[in-house]
């Protein structure tokens, strides 16, 4: 310390003098009245490392004395030392380092400087003298505008680059983005770029499609139930057909009719599970969907435009028992599933002749098409577990059951492989 000013001129770092000169000039007015030993030790630096710098160039080169120039040294090759690696001037060995100076050359003519040809069509690298493939799989870096409907006119086709449309969104989704710079400008002006192509369609469209994709993944729907769902909601969205209607409502109805027609119904009572949407909500909302496509679909024979999941939409009817069994049966780990599967899918179908089952839900007739079949194949489920995964009570599953032994006579069948004993051994209830 001098003075109560470090000793700057022994600090060696460029950026800590840099740093400190900066401060120095911005705080005081005139750094060299106020305090000159500070400021003669930060130009001597300066100075010093100016000098550095210049030897270091100095003698990256070599002076011609005849022109009073510095030219670049010549290229010498590197010669190899005992164990076979380069050595520099002093003999010792250098460091493994990339040689950037390797040339391709054709292996046939060798021909110096190399004539060759990327044909970026077929992907090789050809010797422009003697055709030799030097290179294959050559990767086109160049801006992709060629197009295959009027190569005849030799025109170029621009709206072929970039990526593709997505039809579930609004506009073209071209969009100039400006980077953040370090200037207060340049923030400013990319801050109000973003503005000006915020659309609140898209992002409100986006939300709306990423909670479908969670309610799908959480009940193990495919992808394209999601993508059927997406393109319901989207027709929904460009009719005003959710005005006055909670979204919730909306994205549920549009999983059920996904579900639907795509072959995997499920349920009012798994949707609201998982959209904590009331069940008469859905199914108010479910039915005005369905009228609002089948208009869609009489306006437009052809399908929905571009949304080709609802091409051939048609009113489904309800989740039948017969479909509710297979994935019952897999819930409830059966040893002889496929068995048990084929024979409660089997009295689902007989139970139409059932008159007492008519009014039932499918639910209900589904669990107690299983109750029974687990007794027939001597694998066993009690109504209490299989109330558990079908989602009814142990009692209504005890009351529909009750109809089917009732009509056991005429709904099994001996080709079921069922023995009498098994069918006399039925519980009552």
């Amino acid at each position: 310390m001098r003075d109560g000013c470090p000793n700057t001129a022994k600090l060696h770092s460029p950026l800590f003098v840099q740093l400190a000169t900066d401060l120095l000039w911005t705080q005081t007015k005139n750094p060299a009245k106020e305090d000159p030993t500070t400021h003669k030790a930060v130009v001597n630096k300066r100075k010093e490392l100016r000098q550095r710098r210049k030897e270091l160039k100095r003698r990256r080169k070599v002076f011609d004395e005849a022109n009073n120039i510095y030219t670049a040294k010549p290229y010498s090759p590197k010669m190899l030392g005992p164990n076979g690696a380069a050595t520099d001037e002093n003999g010792n060995p250098e460091g493994f380092r990339d040689d950037l100076n390797m040339v391709v050359m054709c292996p046939d003519c060798k021909e110096y400087p190399p004539h060759l040809v990327e044909e970026f069509s077929s992907g090789d690298m050809v010797c422009g003298s003697c055709g030799l493939v030097v290179g294959e799989r050559i990767i086109d870096t160049r801006s992709e505008w060629r197009t295959f409907a009027n190569d005849d006119q030799g025109n170029d086709d621009p709206s072929r680059v970039g990526d593709a449309v997505n039809p579930l969104l609004n506009g073209s989704q071209l969009e100039t983005t400006i980077a953040f710079g370090d200037g207060r400008d340049s923030k400013q002006l990319a801050r109000l770029q973003n503005k000006s192509q915020n659309d609140k369609a898209s992002k409100s469209l986006m939300q709306a499609y990423k909670e479908i994709g969670a309610f799908c993944d959480s009940i193990n729907l495919g992808k394209n139930v999601s993508d059927a769902a997406k393109h319901i909601f989207k027709l929904t969205y460009d009719h005003n057909f959710m005005k006055g209607k909670p979204q919730e409502a909306v994205i549920a109805g549009c999983i059920f009719i996904a579900c639907r027609q795509t072959g995997v119904g499920r349920t009012f009572r798994e949707i609201f599970q998982v959209t904590h949407v009331s069940k008469k909500e859905i199914g108010r909302v479910f039915k005005q969907l369905e009228s609002f496509l089948q208009k869609i679909k009489e306006e437009n024979p052809r399908g929905a435009g571009s949304l080709s999941n609802l091409d051939g939409y048609k009113a489904s009817a309800s989740t039948s028992a017969e479909d509710l069994c297979t994935r019952f049966c897999s819930n409830l780990n059966f040893r002889n599933a496929q068995k048990i599967e084929n024979v409660s899918r089997a009295l689902a179908r007989k139970t139409s002749s059932v008159s007492e089952l008519a009014g039932r839900s499918p639910l209900s007739v589904a669990a107690a098409c299983i109750y029974m079949a687990s007794h027939l194949m001597k694998e066993v489920r009690t109504s209490k577990e299989i109330a558990s995964v079908a989602g009814v009570s142990d009692g209504t599953i005890k009351t529909a059951y009750r109809f089917l032994y009732q009509a056991r006579d005429r709904l099994i069948e001996k080709e079921w492989g069922a023995d009498q004993k098994a069918i006399d051994g039925l519980p009552i209830n």
